[in-house]
């Protein structure tokens, strides 16, 4: 796992350049919303299992029928499986937001769960739909806080989102 930091070095080793402008730039930023991303880590810490209950009530709310005999969140074992999925979605996408970076993402948590969720035919609409609402509910968390700039949590939400959503489950 790399932060946006070592990304950008390794990237510009790699084709030989120095530093430019833009790097630079990108640099500054990264550290300028350091603060941000750090109080908004431990925003979502400190209130991770009342995130993911509120999600999960909220997802169920909005797609009954995942709850409901033949749902993918149907019996016990199924809906806490799903709680657990959001779980693993919310604390990795805690990682990349104080990476500042989403290789984490990739390397953990997508390309894993698109194998088991297909070997599983978990539908993936449904499971975009939970990381969104997470998303809302983490931000107002966030904002709440004091935190300056709330809209650092957005990167890595809309991150697995996109990723999720272009793949053909």
């Amino acid at each position: 796992m790399r932060d946006a930091v070592t990304t950008l070095i390794k990237t510009y080793d790699d084709t030989g350049r120095y530093l430019d402008q833009n790097a630079l730039n990108s640099i500054k930023s990264y550290f300028d919303s350091g603060l941000d991303r750090v109080k908004a880590a431990a925003v979502i810490s400190a209130n991770a299992s009342e995130i993911v209950k509120e999600a999960g009530s909220t997802l169920f709310e909005q797609v009954p029928e995942l709850i409901r005999p033949g749902g993918n969140a149907y019996t016990t074992r199924r809906y806490a499986a799903c709680l657990r999925d959001m779980d693993y979605y919310l604390r990795y996408g805690s990682y990349a937001l104080v990476a500042g970076n989403p290789d984490v993402l990739d390397e953990r948590v997508l390309a894993g769960l698109r194998e088991t969720y297909n070997s599983l035919s978990v539908p993936i609409g449904p499971t975009v739909v939970g990381i969104q609402i997470m998303k809302d509910i983490v931000k107002t968390k966030v904002q709440e806080s004091g935190v300056a700039d709330a809209a650092v949590v957005d990167s890595p939400f809309d991150y697995m989102c996109r990723s999720l959503s272009e793949v053909s489950i």
